[in-house]
């Protein structure tokens, strides 16, 4: 697989989930998703990420994941997250992935410990000693608990390793897309119109686990200049996002997945499944997203 070039994460890269059945990674049904959002137009899947679970699988758990998903001779390009608290640690994982070529890795600085812009770019470097693969930068304050400046992304950004960054916050990503150093890839799924519209390159939106085509369709639109079509497709998949942010991620989406009968309803403990309340709500969401769908395809 050959390395993506700076501008290589454009379109939409879904941050899997990670399928369990009784205890154990659902191989199989982790093979029929990457299948399914293939078909869907997806353009990568980020595996091992916050949706993914990723910090409660072990690393042959992980291996033996890529390995299914991989076995497809028409596999998506692969994105591994590669989060933790010691950078050893991670450069470590790192080296022990990195002989399955992903198109990159996304990395959020050291969670909990609250580094200075120093430390964090400390942090990057070791990092980028340990692969030649692109890596992702994630800024992320609400899970690692330390936010990355701009000027600490662009200074990154000059190292040949980094060319993109996952952000969260739609005023910084709006930002990053202005100043154009690096490729700033929307995490905020609700800002993800708003993002394309202003001519954003890509995206890693885990609403788009659900009506994927619609998430591509909407990017299209916004890209060809169809703002109002790309509105229009968007304001359903809108409160479905909310619905699904609306308890710890990523339980929601697993329980509207099960809902469609792709995977079971499982976590990895400590994480819990969605509440009993929000199953009914998740399905009328859903149901205003396929009503939509009709009414555009009439109108």
């Amino acid at each position: 697989m050959d390395m993506p070039a700076k501008t290589g994460f454009s379109g939409i890269w879904l941050p899997m989930v990670t399928p369990m059945r009784g205890g154990y990674v659902d191989l199989d049904a982790a093979q029929a998703l990457a299948r399914y959002y293939r078909n869907a137009g997806i353009a990568g899947l980020v595996l091992f990420g916050s949706t993914g679970e990723g910090n409660l699988l072990a690393m042959p758990e992980k291996i033996d994941m890529i390995e299914a998903i991989a076995s497809d001779p028409d596999a998506l390009p692969l994105v591994f997250g590669a989060g933790g608290v010691d950078t050893r640690g991670v450069a470590a994982a790192i080296r022990r992935l990195d002989k399955y070529a992903p198109a990159g890795y996304l990395v959020p600085p050291p969670y909990y410990l609250s580094p200075s812009q120093a430390g964090i770019l400390w942090h990057y470097r070791q990092i980028a000693w340990a692969t030649e693969r692109p890596i992702i930068l994630y800024n992320i304050p609400k899970r690692a608990g330390v936010a990355m400046t701009v000027e600490t992304m662009e200074t990154l950004a000059a190292l040949p390793n980094f060319g993109a960054v996952k952000e969260c916050n739609p005023s910084l990503l709006a930002t990053l897309n202005a100043r154009g150093t690096l490729d700033a890839l929307c995490g905020e799924d609700l800002a993800l119109l708003d993002h394309f519209l202003a001519g954003g390159l890509g995206a890693i939106p885990a609403a788009a686990h659900l009506y994927p085509e619609r998430f591509v369709e909407v990017m299209q639109l916004a890209r060809d200049g169809h703002a109002e079509a790309a509105r229009e497709m968007f304001e359903p998949l809108r409160g479905l996002a909310r619905l699904l942010f609306s308890e710890p991620n990523p339980a929601p989406i697993k329980r509207a997945l099960a809902m469609q009968g792709l995977i079971a309803d499982e976590l990895r403990m400590p994480m819990m499944p969605a509440s009993r309340e929000l199953g009914p709500r998740l399905q009328r969401a859903m149901s205003m997203v396929q009503g939509s769908a009709s009414r555009l395809q009439t109108a």
